[in-house]
């Protein structure tokens, strides 16, 4: 297959563009800057096949005769929201989907690819202590609900010119060189690693092999479409999940960060972290798709 990918240098990116081109796949990187996306993909580590890179200006033309696009892009969100951040966080999403949408209905039926893929977020819900969210949930009200939003209806458009969608809500995605868990190692391994918060906030997490396979199941399989909840059957509340980080690291896990540190680094931004969303990834299992991460101490395991 061809392969279209922007946020291709991204947590996720990287490692969906090793997994095509193991698989003998043919890889196309939208680019917004092409040489840091080279520098964050490193193509001579990458396993052999064709890698091309796309700067903005030849997107349009270079997603005709693919037979995907994923759209992984957008500004990360663990970092405090500045009313400037904020509008960023919502237009770098939107506008690098709208370009996409764009460029795909402009191109004559036979040349169009068969799916978009396109990112969201688990924050379309909202956040809950007590409800659990399958794809039918309605949306929250809160910021970054209201950016899943209006980033899964610009996706949802070229539906209307024949077009496969899956919006891919993605959960918190772990591994050990980046994401959430990233961010909490390092607390952990001076010995003050705990949960954020009281510890009873939802945290519905996915192993990035796991979100990687999932879009490859949502690339190949035409019976999947919509939303899809890309996070393991098994959620865990922050408070067991710290437990099992400390359990595999052999650190204690006792040492809470206390909800006014995490709010001073993060403002606004806090509540993705302080108060999180059990979820269900009904979509995935239906699909047949088989988790190789179905419980956080399997994926601890494997990533520390």
């Amino acid at each position: 297959l061809r392969v279209a990918i922007s946020g291709a240098s991204g947590f996720v990116g990287t490692k969906l563009v090793a997994k095509l081109l193991a698989a003998g796949h043919e890889v196309l990187v939208l680019a917004r800057d092409v040489n840091k996306a080279r520098s964050a993909l490193k193509p001579e580590t990458l396993p052999r096949g064709v890698v091309v890179f796309v700067p903005l200006s030849q997107w349009a033309a270079a997603v005709a005769d693919v037979d995907a696009v994923v759209n992984l892009a957008g500004e990360p969100i663990s970092t405090r929201w500045s009313p400037a951040i904020k509008a960023e966080i919502m237009a770098s999403r939107v506008k690098a989907t709208k370009r996409i949408v764009d460029a795909v209905e402009a191109l004559e039926e036979r040349r169009r690819p068969k799916v978009l893929v396109n990112a969201s977020a688990i924050g379309f819900y909202g956040t809950s202590e007590n409800a659990t969210f399958d794809e039918s949930a309605p949306p929250g009200g809160d910021y970054l609900s209201k950016v899943c939003q209006s980033w899964e209806q610009t996706a949802m458009a070229v539906e209307n010119v024949g077009v496969r969608v899956v919006l891919l809500r993605l959960g918190i995605v772990l591994d050990r060189d980046g994401g959430a868990l990233g961010k909490m190692l390092p607390t952990f391994q001076v010995f003050a690693g705990g949960p954020m918060g009281d510890g009873s906030q939802w945290f519905s997490w996915i192993h990035r092999e796991d979100a990687v396979g999932i879009i490859m199941e949502a690339i190949s399989n035409e019976s999947m479409s919509g939303p899809v909840n890309v996070t393991a059957p098994n959620p865990v509340r922050m408070g067991e999940m710290c437990t099992e980080i400390g359990a595999a690291l052999g650190r204690p896990s006792w040492l809470p960060v206390p909800d006014f540190a995490i709010q001073a680094l993060l403002g606004e931004g806090a509540t993705v972290v302080l108060r999180g969303q059990k979820v269900a990834p009904s979509a995935v299992l239906r699909s047949g798709y088989k988790f190789k991460y179905e419980r956080i101490d399997d994926a601890l395991k494997n990533i520390l």
